[in-house]
């Protein structure tokens, strides 16, 4: 389930990095110097396999079946139905380097192997020693074997909850929904013809008097919605979870059924899941390891583990995307590293705070994978546990890795540097041992150029952040420098993210109907902003948010606002500050009207709403069809073909 669909009730070619050939990544005019405890390097494709930074946690999760629980009856039945360069005196030399990259040929064959949904390249199972795996597709794999099991929700992933449930031995599975006729009941009923389907409010009678090992509930379900049940099942012990809780049990069961310890990386944020899920994803497979993807993005975990099950072809690597939604109240989810991109008002209305709302996201952690930080962002740094005091031993701090747009300050982190006027993606490594025993300084860093951020195909330094969020992740599942480098220089981002559109009379069209809160529509801003200036449509449905953080960059980057939408009248008593012209429109066509006409040569028009998209649309996808096809439109009425613009 996407995150935004919410449930509510009643609705150098002479070789290639693959076989470890060396292709020059700089021009050689790009000289580096080592300053006072620091050394810097050029990255090179033939860079080792970094290692792993932590090894494969154990899932917490038992396999085993949990204790029955037979709870007292009640009256109310249930209703059926992520050194220096001292001179880069040539601007040709920043020109070939960029050119030198993407010349590449080896690069230049598939766009990778990994679309989202597609089939995972074919691979031997391996076990945690890199040993062979027995074929045991066809061998009994009943985890849940004689368990009695309710499921709350029949989207997609109450539908994916069934099926596994059913293939893994359950003996029995309720499926109950507060609309009569969900969507994906017809599926539910023709697969799995033994479930029992169950309509009307989420009750406590689901429970009371039921024989039930479990309730798993869907992530779009709100807390309210299902207390009755929830409390009903805690009040007499019986487990619940949902559908990330059946997985970390799976991954368990298979662990210690046939050594299957695959490295797991998971991603969540407010912003920018989707693009760092795929981007990391695509990466992975660049570099030689055979992945999956899954989760908030699409597919299902359950759908997508069931069907390498199936085609004996369980990855080496598993990507998944994880919403507030999904980790709400998880445990025993254990990745082996995992990343919080940022935190922003988003959900209030779900999560009732957002100190709630920053705790189901920390719960990506667990309890031992490496931390991913973003140390641009106060809340995500603040889930760094303090160190752990230990006698006669130096404070022992949890594992962690950290990115941001400044330079990186410890082995490890991630970082953005500007060099005469070129931004670089920069890491920063312990410095070997000789240089380190010539020094005084308790910890000297060695600091390696990885590529320049112009050389992304992604735009603004919001995606140059989330490249080095990627980057961080494939490290730390054991992903050799070199390929990942040539990887991330193909990746052209996800639809309706910032997404270019055309030029129309030196004016490029942004679509970035994602942007369904405020960071994201802030980190937008940031983005494109410092090159142009802005024209911004902005409006829908505000979702209770504070809009005022949209003040200080439409001050600073914007030309003109239009605003649209119910909560338009909000955005404009929250910005009325910004000394830019405000102006209204009644529809997307009328928006994209009066911004061209705002708009300079060189300019670029943003829509990027900040707000969902349900006043108005069905969804964001399609606030975003209508908006390329007003643009589309007025190229049209202004004598340009769209198919022929940038």
């Amino acid at each position: 389930m996407n995150e935004h669909e919410v449930h509510r009730p009643g609705e150098h070619p002479a070789a290639s990095p693959q076989d470890g050939g060396v292709l020059p990544l700089v021009p050689e005019a790009v000289a580096s110097h080592a300053l006072p405890s620091q050394s810097v390097e050029l990255a090179t494709a033939d860079e080792p396999a970094t290692q792993d930074m932590t090894g494969m946690p154990e899932v917490l999760a038992s396999a085993e079946a949990p204790e029955v629980h037979v709870a007292p009856s009640v009256s109310e039945p249930a209703k059926d139905a992520r050194g220096l360069p001292t001179t880069l005196t040539a601007a040709r030399d920043a020109a070939a380097f960029v050119a030198q990259i993407f010349a590449d040929t080896q690069a230049e064959k598939a766009e990778s192997e990994l679309l989202v949904g597609a089939t995972v390249p074919e691979a031997e199972m391996v076990s945690a020693d890199g040993e062979a795996l027995p074929d045991t597709a066809n061998a009994p794999f009943a985890p849940l074997a004689g368990q009695h099991i309710v499921i709350l929700g029949l989207g997609a992933s109450g539908l994916a909850m069934a099926r596994w449930c059913a293939r893994t031995g359950a003996a029995s599975i309720t499926v109950a929904d507060t609309r009569a006729a969900p969507p994906q009941l017809a599926a539910l009923q023709q697969e799995l013809p033994d479930v029992r389907f169950v309509s009307g409010p989420f009750s406590a009678a689901l429970v009371d008097g039921q024989t039930l090992h479990a309730v798993y509930r869907s992530p779009g379900l709100s807390p309210e919605e299902i207390a009755p049940v929830l409390g009903a099942a805690r009040a007499v012990g019986i487990y619940v979870g949902g559908e990330l809780s059946l997985y970390s049990m799976a991954l368990q069961a298979l662990r210690s059924r046939q050594g299957y310890a695959p490295a797991v990386l998971a991603i969540t944020g407010t912003n920018g899941k989707t693009t760092v899920t795929s981007l990391t994803g695509q990466l992975v497979a660049h570099a030689g390891k055979s992945v999956a993807v899954a989760g908030n993005i699409g597919p299902t975990l359950l759908d997508t583990l069931a069907g390498h099950l199936d085609a004996n072809t369980l990855p080496e690597v598993w990507v998944l995307e994880l919403s507030s939604f999904q980790l709400d109240g998880v445990s025993g989810f254990e990745p082996t590293a995992a990343v919080v991109l940022n935190i922003t008002q988003d959900h209030l209305d779900w999560h009732g705070s957002m100190q709630a709302y920053a705790e189901a996201k920390s719960r990506i952690f667990g309890q031992t994978g490496l931390m991913v930080l973003n140390r641009d962002d106060a809340a995500v740094m603040a889930m760094l546990p303090p160190p752990v005091r230990v006698k006669l031993q130096r404070p022992q701090e949890r594992a962690h890795s950290t990115f941001g747009g400044d330079m990186p300050q410890r082995p490890g982190d991630f970082g953005l540097e500007e060099v005469n006027g070129m931004v670089w993606l920069v890491r920063a490594l312990e410095a070997d041992e000789t240089r380190r025993k010539r020094s005084e300084a308790a910890e000297e860093l060695h600091f390696q150029r990885l590529m320049p951020a112009d050389a992304l195909r992604i735009r603004g330094r919001h995606n140059a952040s989330n490249a080095l969020a990627a980057l961080a992740l494939c490290a730390a599942a054991g992903c050799a420098l070199g390929p990942i480098l040539f990887g991330l220089r193909e990746y052209r981002g996800e639809p309706h993210r910032v997404e270019p559109i055309g030029i129309l009379n030196d004016v490029e069209f942004f679509d970035d109907s994602k942007g369904t809160n405020v960071g994201a529509t802030v980190a937008a801003l940031q983005g494109l902003g410092a090159d142009r200036k802005l024209v911004v449509i902005l409006g829908g449905e505000g979702k209770g948010q504070d809009f005022t953080p949209l003040a200080a960059p439409l001050a600073r980057y914007a030309r003109a606002v239009v605003l649209m939408g119910r909560d338009a009248p909000l955005i404009r008593e929250a910005i009325a500050s910004v000394e830019v012209p405000l102006v209204d429109a009644d529809s997307m066509e009328s928006a994209v009207t009066l911004a061209n006409a705002r708009a300079h040569a060189g300019d670029a028009v943003l829509m990027s709403p900040a707000c969902a998209s349900f006043d108005m649309f069905k969804n964001y996808e399609h606030r975003a069809q209508v908006f390329c096809a007003a643009v589309k439109e007025l190229a049209l009425s202004s004598g340009v073909d769209m198919e022929h613009m940038a």
